[in-house]
């Protein structure tokens, strides 16, 4: 899928918007007359098909004051919903539009002249018509002059109808019974008509799609359920039971689940019907949401019009329960079904029976519609479950497009508009749905509220698509073929409309160019393309970083690094690889080679990866050559030398070297790019998920392209001259700092005893004041390694415990206290103790002038 910008796609779109106007929401377009219609609020205008810039005509159509005080009065906003916003265009006839708009909460209709482009003046009521509310959602369809609405019926919006508006009949509408419709939110309606190419002779059909609150069950909160209803075109209502009532009125309930998680898709946002030569190869195209907003899954699902015409011709019926305290409400009606079968259109069957019309059924058939107007068997999807499903967005509106391929087959192009003003394009492909494209169709973050498809390509060869939203209007054509700048990109991008023209090298779109002989794949197989990816030098000097540039368009590809064939991971040497390349910090001569970068895609339609070279590099190090000493002045220029042999990824031996030089860079710096062929893709090409890049070995003139055999040989010799003396240099240097460090630590009494000794004897009488404490630490460990047998823990001491004292401070004294132990933990005193001499008390040593010192003495400060 490749992310397209706003900015990116400006030759492309066109915008148009007018100060002071918004909500242009409603849109209509005229092949005969080239023009689109646009119902904003209090405006509508007459735009350019080809070009929406150009405004050709527009009509104002404001509240008056009257109505605007009304409005106000009812608690509604006068600066937002007592304006008149334009919900309802409809062609007439070739000269006529009908509009109608929501007109300060008291909804109007007239008729718009397309010659002068003015309203006529002919006011009607819009009730049934049009919505209340500019923010309430409704639908209407013209058929035949015939105009068939969803929408309320009343100022508070509590009265919901689907009714038919007809000069020449009376008014005919569904019951004010939530049985038929319970808090409806009402989405597209359309007619199928079938009447001519069925053999029963059965009529056409008008089709609603809505949301409604569930009549089935009870929860503790509101459920809603997707709907689908149907109404015959030639129904007229009963002769005493439903008079003036919708006799053919059913509704059936649209599945868009996921069965393998039991999730169910239970809102529909909006519907398109991708009509066939033939009623029974229409397709039914929905989006959907869950009606638990922080889930955040959308989908799209997809219906066969035989599937709905058979759940309605064959399905079972319900009814409501009469068993008390369950949370159904409604069960399965089992009872014998009345004849002619109730919501059924008049066919060459009934006709037999001298059933005519909706006049002529039978009461109890009629009575069994008003009772049972819901069906059992609900409609399920093609595939028994979503199309599309997509995480993190809203879609709000879908348009279908049948296209034929290169291959001679023809497929489904969907495109869906967001709550973020984005435009998805996918392809649906054996049962498979491939995003194409991530379209940012609107300059703001904004619904888009309106899509509609041009269903005729132009004279240029081009096909639009309209989006209409809050605050404006915009056509973009639905193919960016040159946006796509290599045949991997064109082919992989898996476009129907896009192809490669591989005499030209650009991706062109396959309307304009069928006579030529192109490359598409609807697969996605890259392989198809011709290779030719060059690969460019980069000279470092050691020690700096190298950034190696590499960019994805597509967001189902990931980048793959490989350095002389082996996979880099984030683990690798002093390697960052990030979304726009390769970044090697403090580059060494073991980081010389080949490095290139790899797009890897996965084609589901194929079943395997896909991969292409996007980059490739030849990494080497800028070294300084030693030269014999030469009068004059020498100017040695690489880019100038010959180049018998290169390492070629490919086998191919055919290179050719440019020179590139930079005006602001040092002398010292060269850098040059060698153009190579290597093989661009690699389908076999899978990334091992813990490969880590290990050089197989030191880079050497052989991995690399050959200079001079002079200059060859003095690089090896001063790499090696220059890492020997270098090592030598460092082996030196921490050998002196370890004799350095022993030599003070030994002199600053931190070492054990040896250390002591040692240092006593190179010594000798300085510092003669530590000798006799020293001479009693070594007395008295002597003492103590003879004395140690004769020592019992359990003896009790003497009067004045000297003797015992000794003992145990020698025992306890190994050289590594960390202070020194004084009268047993106390300050010695003059006032009283033991006076004997130090022979006899080794370790009695005079603590305040001077301490003794041991090798771990430090560890406290």
């Amino acid at each position: 899928m490749l992310p397209w910008k706003h900015h990116h796609l400006l030759q492309h779109l066109m915008e148009f918007s007018e100060p002071g106007i918004f909500n242009y929401s409603t849109l209509l377009l005229s092949e005969e007359r080239d023009a689109l219609y646009v119902g904003a609020r209090e405006a509508v205008f007459e735009l350019n098909k080809k070009n929406v810039t150009i405004k050709n005509n527009k009509v104002q159509w404001t509240v008056e004051e009257t109505p605007m005080l009304m409005c106000t009065l009812k608690g509604k906003s006068k600066e937002k919903d007592c304006l008149n916003y334009i919900r309802v265009l409809q062609v007439v006839d070739d000269d006529r539009l009908y509009v109608c708009g929501t007109h300060a909460f008291q909804p109007q209709c007239d008729y718009l002249n397309l010659d002068d482009f003015s309203l006529a003046g002919q006011r009607e009521d819009g009730r049934g018509k049009c919505s209340f509310d500019p923010s309430q959602s409704f639908t209407t369809v013209m058929v035949d002059g015939e105009l068939y609405s969803g929408t309320a019926y009343n100022f508070l919006g509590s009265e919901p109808i689907i009714s038919r508006y007809s000069p020449s009949q009376s008014l005919l509408r569904t019951e004010y019974s939530t049985s038929w419709l319970n808090e409806p939110s009402f989405v597209f309606a359309d007619v199928i008509r079938e009447g001519r190419n069925r053999a029963d002779g059965e009529d056409d059909k008008i089709y609603y799609f809505f949301t409604e609150v569930s009549v089935e069950y009870e929860f503790f909160g509101k459920l809603l359920i997707p709907r689908v209803a149907r109404v015959c075109k030639g129904d007229l209502g009963g002769q005493r039971t439903l008079q003036k009532k919708w006799t053919s009125f059913l509704k059936a309930k649209l599945v868009c689940s996921m069965p393998e998680l039991n999730f169910v898709f239970n809102v529909v946002h909006d519907v398109f019907i991708l009509k066939g030569a033939d009623w029974r190869d229409t397709v039914i195209y929905g989006v959907f949401t869950s009606q638990w907003g922080n889930v955040g899954l959308s989908a799209v699902c997809a219906y066969n019009m035989t599937a709905v015409e058979d759940v309605f011709s064959k399905g079972k019926y319900m009814q409501k329960a009469t068993v008390e305290q369950s949370h159904t409400k409604w069960v399965r009606y089992n009872g014998i079904t009345p004849s002619p079968r109730p919501g059924a259109c008049i066919n060459n069957l009934m006709r037999q029976q001298n059933i005519s019309s909706s006049l002529h059924l039978p009461d109890k058939t009629l009575q069994f519609v008003k009772d049972h107007p819901l069906l059992e068997d609900p409609v399920l999807p093609i595939g028994n479950r979503p199309r599309l499903i997509t995480k993190d967005v809203n879609y709000t509106q879908i348009v279908v497009e049948r296209v034929a391929a290169l291959d001679g087959n023809i497929y489904d192009v969907i495109f869906t508009g967001t709550d973020k003003g984005v435009l998805h394009k996918s392809v649906l492909f054996e049962g498979e749905v491939h995003i194409v494209e991530e379209i940012q169709l609107l300059k703001n973050s904004e619904p888009i509220k309106n899509l509609l498809l041009s269903p005729k390509v132009s004279h240029f060869g081009t096909q639009s698509l309209y989006a209409g939203s809050d605050s404006g209007v915009v056509q973009s054509p639905t193919y960016f073929c040159d946006k796509y700048l290599t045949c991997t990109d064109c082919v992989l991008a898996r476009d129907p409309y896009c192809a490669w023209d591989p005499h030209t090298d650009v991706c062109v779109n396959t309307v304009n160019h069928r006579e030529r002989r192109l490359i598409q794949s609807l697969k996605g197989d890259a392989s198809i393309c011709p290779s030719g990816m060059s690969q460019h030098r980069v000279v470092v000097k050691p020690g700096s970083s190298a950034e190696l540039p590499c960019l994805v368009q597509s967001n189902m590809a990931h980048l793959l690094w490989k350095a002389n064939s082996s996979v880099l991971t984030e683990a690798s040497r002093f390697h960052l690889i990030g979304e726009n390349g390769l970044l090697i910090y403090s580059v060494a001569p073991e980081d010389q080679g080949h490095y290139e970068c790899w797009s890897v895609e996965w084609a589901p339609a194929a079943g395997k990866n896909f991969s292409r070279l996007l980059a490739g590099y030849i990494l080497t190090l800028d070294l300084p050559v030693r030269r014999p000493q030469q009068t004059g002045h020498v100017t040695t220029t690489l880019g100038s030398q010959e180049t018998p042999g290169t390492h070629n990824a490919a086998g191919n031996g055919k290179t050719d070297r440019v020179l590139l030089t930079s005006a602001h860079a040092p002398p010292s710096f060269t850098s040059t790019v060698l153009f190579t062929s290597p093989p661009q893709t690699d389908s076999s090409l899978t990334p091992p998920p813990t490969n880590k890049f290990q050089p197989n070995q030191p880079f050497s003139p052989s991995s690399k392209p050959s200079r001079s055999g002079t200059q060859d040989t003095t690089t090896t010799s001063y790499l090696q001259q220059d890492n020997t003396t270098a090592l030598l240099f460092l082996f030196l240097l921490f050998f002196l700092l370890f004799v350095a460090a022993m030599v003070y630590n030994c002199y600053m009494q931190y070492l054990p005893p040896p250390c002591l000794r040692l240092r006593t004897a190179l010594l000798g009488n300085h510092k003669s004041t530590h000798q006799p404490e020293y001479r009693a630490c070594e007395a008295g460990l002597m003492e103590t390694t003879s004395t140690t047998d004769k020592i019992h823990m359990t003896e009790q001491p003497t009067q004045n415990g000297s003797q015992s004292s000794h003992n145990l401070r020698a025992l306890r004294d190994t050289g590594y206290e960390t202070e020194p132990e004084c009268g047993n933990g106390r300050i010695p005193s003059h006032s009283f103790g033991d006076d004997s001499p130090t022979t006899q008390k080794p370790f009695d040593v005079d603590c305040e002038s001077q301490p003794i010192q041991f090798a771990d003495a430090d560890a406290d400060l």
